[in-house]
């Protein structure tokens, strides 16, 4: 503590569970945001994870559905994951087949831009699937 006082500097101690315990005379201030300053830089680097949304109906128009399916080539090209879904109202909850049918051939006219992740699934009043995009 004496060094420490006459440097200027704090004591810190790094490890107190060994004997004896290890001390290390440093700027205690400067140590702590060069540590921030580092942690901020690799959060940085992380890549952040974006999903998007498609919606489809159960009785969807294949216009209307190579549209959107234009759309989610663009959302995996740009790294994207996409978050396929048909959503049934009222009673068209009956067609949950051919709800399958069309994410289906999603999945499968999209092959060549990512990979099925989740297959479809029927969750309520919706059947989700999620596709993410192939590594380059």
């Amino acid at each position: 503590m004496d060094i420490a006082e006459e440097l200027g500097s704090d004591l810190v101690e790094i490890s107190p569970n060994a004997t004896p315990p290890v001390c290390k005379v440093m700027d205690y201030k400067k140590f702590v945001y060069e540590q921030k300053k580092r942690e901020k830089a690799l959060k940085a680097k992380a890549s952040k994870v974006v999903v998007k949304e498609i919606r489809f109906g159960p009785n969807t128009d294949d216009h209307d559905y190579q549209f959107k399916k234009k759309h989610a080539e663009k959302f995996l090209k740009d790294g994207a994951k996409l978050k396929a879904y048909v959503f049934f109202k009222g009673r068209s909850i009956i067609y949950k087949d051919q709800g399958e049918i069309l994410l289906l051939r999603l999945a499968q006219e999209l092959e060549d831009y990512g990979k099925v992740e989740q297959m479809p699934r029927l969750e309520g009043k919706r059947m989700t699937m999620f596709i993410a995009p192939k590594k380059k």
